[in-house]
């Protein structure tokens, strides 16, 4: 069923991700192209608790591509978690003529969407944006490329480092509940052992495997480590309890943190969000509403927002037998 729609807005929510710039400039693009007034709203939910809205158009996107973070902000929303508050959201909406959304965010910001189109049947599409890959329905999210990228590039210098010291680097990248970022990157980088929260090595594995690095002649050894690891209580545990039973090895600790979410977009990542905004905008005007805009085998396609939410991205396992095998 086609849909009347004037005006569509647009807002990202959640931890910012590279990309999201790309997809907002994509949004507005196609609604300008299919003759739709666009506005974008500031600071996620909270923004449109304060009516904090702006109308955009093909040239207030301009230069907007390759840059990192996301013009539009983003923010915690307490007020929009009660029913006092999405009411108030929901009048502020129908007071500027908006009459859709399209959500850049996780899932977090999926499951606000979801109980926003249940109350007031608001159409509602996502795009997910967030580095960790974390999201069921799509094999990339946005930043999710770009992150990779980063880590490895990092990773390449720590490595200089270890070796003119014979070190021992513990390496921590982003990813509380998935892998997929420590798991690509390890192999990548040439890591010697890769630790994420799907698989529990243990920490006598752990010291088995640096022995085993050690005999075959190497002198120093990077260890990446997803911060959901299981096998230690934090990273800087790992380091203690290595020193402890290695103390041949010299045992140095990086922690990456948040200079994995900047940056520059990769061009897959600015080829994905323009699709993305496409497919979102158009989808909405086809009348579908609650769904979350994800890529499969190269082809664009929606995944219900529950199951987008409830669901959970699967580790690639060919990738763990890989690791293991280049790690020799």
């Amino acid at each position: 069923m086609q849909r009347t729609i004037k005006k569509i807005g647009v807002l990202t929510s959640g931890g910012d991700a590279p990309g999201m710039n790309a997809a907002i400039r994509s949004v507005v693009r196609t609604c300008a192209y299919h003759n739709i007034k666009c506005y974008g709203i500031y600071r996620g939910y909270e923004g449109i608790i304060d009516g904090d809205f702006v109308e955009m158009g093909p040239r207030s996107v301009k230069g907007l591509i390759n840059k990192g973070g996301t013009m539009l902000k983003s923010a915690r929303s307490k007020t929009f978690r009660t029913k006092e508050g999405r009411q108030l959201a929901h009048d502020n909406l129908i007071k500027a003529g908006i009459e859709a959304l399209v959500v850049i965010g996780g899932d977090g910001s999926f499951t606000g969407s979801m109980v926003f189109n249940e109350e007031y049947n608001f159409p509602v599409m996502g795009i997910p944006g967030t580095i960790d890959n974390d999201i069921f329905g799509t094999s990339h999210t946005l930043g999710y490329d770009t992150a990779l990228n980063t880590v490895v590039e990092v990773i390449d210098k720590i490595r200089d480092t270890a070796s003119s010291h014979n070190r021992l680097f513990f390496v921590e990248v982003m990813g509380r509940d998935a892998g997929h970022i420590a798991l690509n990157v390890g192999i990548g980088a040439g890591a010697e052992e890769i630790l994420i929260p799907e698989e529990d090595l243990g920490l006598e594995r752990l010291l088995e495997s640096l022995r085993r690095s050690k005999q075959s002649g190497k002198s120093s050894s990077i260890v990446v480590v997803a911060e959901g690891d299981k096998i230690g209580k934090n990273v800087f545990e790992l380091k203690d309890y290595v020193e402890e039973n290695m103390t041949e090895y010299e045992v140095r600790v990086s922690v990456l943190g948040h200079m994995q979410r900047g940056g520059p977009p990769s061009c897959f990542d600015r080829v994905l969000a323009s699709r993305m905004g496409v497919k979102a905008v158009e989808s909405l005007l086809e009348g579908k509403s609650n769904y979350m805009v994800g890529i499969k085998n190269d082809v664009m396609d929606l995944t219900p927002f529950d199951q987008a939410v409830k669901g959970k991205s699967k580790i690639n396992k060919e990738l763990l037998r890989v690791s293991d095998i280049m790690s020799t």
